[in-house]
């Protein structure tokens, strides 16, 4: 099983698919990358020598920011946008859509499930069967 920027590449995938296992790569990225390493798409992630593994993660971690490192820069763009008070950091502080999708239905993602809110009565208690 190959191993690029710390995480396992599944075996029987096709390189090209088994790329975009690593955060921050998708498919169109993972093409770019083979392209420039020369190696063919259609390989097996298992078909690969070491050399070909080497070539990989030195391009990737030479010209493109993934996994811990872009993690890392996301969580801080976001806690810097709740430390300035902007409207879309307390969009994310109150867990709610940040890109102005509507909240009134939808939305359950962001949320979480729905909470019902009962109806209280004044001085009643209410119970089965006592009417």
């Amino acid at each position: 099983m190959p191993r690029i920027s710390g995480v396992d590449i599944p075996n029987s995938k096709r390189i090209e698919v088994a790329l975009t296992y690593l955060y921050g790569i998708g498919r169109t990225l993972s093409e770019k990358i083979l392209k420039t390493a020369n190696i063919n798409p259609d390989t097996r992630a298992k078909d690969l020598t070491e050399e070909e593994v080497s070539k990989l993660s030195v391009i990737i971690q030479s010209n493109y920011k993934v996994e811990g490192d872009l993690r890392r820069e996301i969580s801080s763009n976001i806690k810097r946008l709740i430390d300035i008070g902007s409207y879309k950091g307390s969009r994310h502080k109150r867990g709610l859509p940040v890109r102005g999708q509507r909240t009134h239905t939808n939305s359950r993602t962001r949320k979480g499930p729905r909470k019902t809110v009962g109806v209280m009565r004044k001085g009643k208690t209410l119970t089965r069967g006592a009417e």
